[in-house]
């Protein structure tokens, strides 16, 4: 792996990871309902995701996903039900308990948070697609490194940058949620949080394979 080859995908991968995709929607949302380091817990489950997203590349599965309209659409689909499914409540306000401090949003777990992190990012069909079409673009064949390992090594440091990206979104939730302390703000940080959740899932059900 040559210094130029890091040196172009570095940056690229900091813009594609800090975009405001579902995943960084959903830790954003973490941050500003649950605290930053429950929502930097979380990003156990995006890391599991991606790590078989490599693997669905390297035995061949990726290429059927690109190339298949009915696969891209099924996931697609899966992930706009599931982001739908996450910002409804959020929207209704039911992850809340009333009364005074209690307006903040209810404790949730490490394990269902990073079960959240982890199923929005299988249902992504355009996280799937950034390892079969994103990452490879900057792999050098006449490199004297073989493709698999190129794509992992890449992959790796890809993840590594979501990480920071997505911490980065993490933080600034938990700022907002510092910032708000009554239960009424606080039920409107988590509409807000949920209208965006809802968003996603809409921008999602636009996607194509292109």
């Amino acid at each position: 792996m040559t210094l130029v080859q890091l040196m172009l995908f570095i940056p690229a991968a900091a813009i594609v990871a800090l975009s405001p995709g579902a995943n960084n929607l959903l830790a954003f949302a973490n941050g500003s309902k649950q605290g930053f380091l429950p929502a930097v817990v979380a990003l156990s489950g995006r890391c599991i995701a991606f790590v078989l997203m490599i693997v669905v590349v390297i035995v061949g599965l990726g290429a059927l996903l690109k190339a298949s309209e009915l696969a891209f659409q099924i996931i697609k689909w899966a992930g706009v039900i599931y982001l739908a499914y996450l910002g409804t409540p959020m929207m209704m306000g039911s992850n809340h308990v009333g009364g005074g401090a209690a307006g903040l949003a209810r404790p949730v777990s490490a394990y269902s948070l990073a079960r959240r992190e982890f199923l929005t990012a299988v249902t992504n069909p355009k996280a799937v697609l950034l390892f079969t079409a994103f990452v490879p673009q900057f792999i050098v064949f006449d490199a004297g490194v073989s493709f698999t390992i190129q794509l992992v090594l890449l992959s790796a440091i890809y993840i590594a940058v979501e990480l920071v990206a997505a911490m980065a979104w993490a933080f600034a939730g938990s700022i907002i949620r510092s910032l708000h302390s009554s239960a009424r703000q606080l039920s409107i940080l988590n509409r807000i949080a949920g209208a965006m959740m809802l968003g996603a899932a809409a921008v999602m059900s636009t996607a194509r394979r292109a």
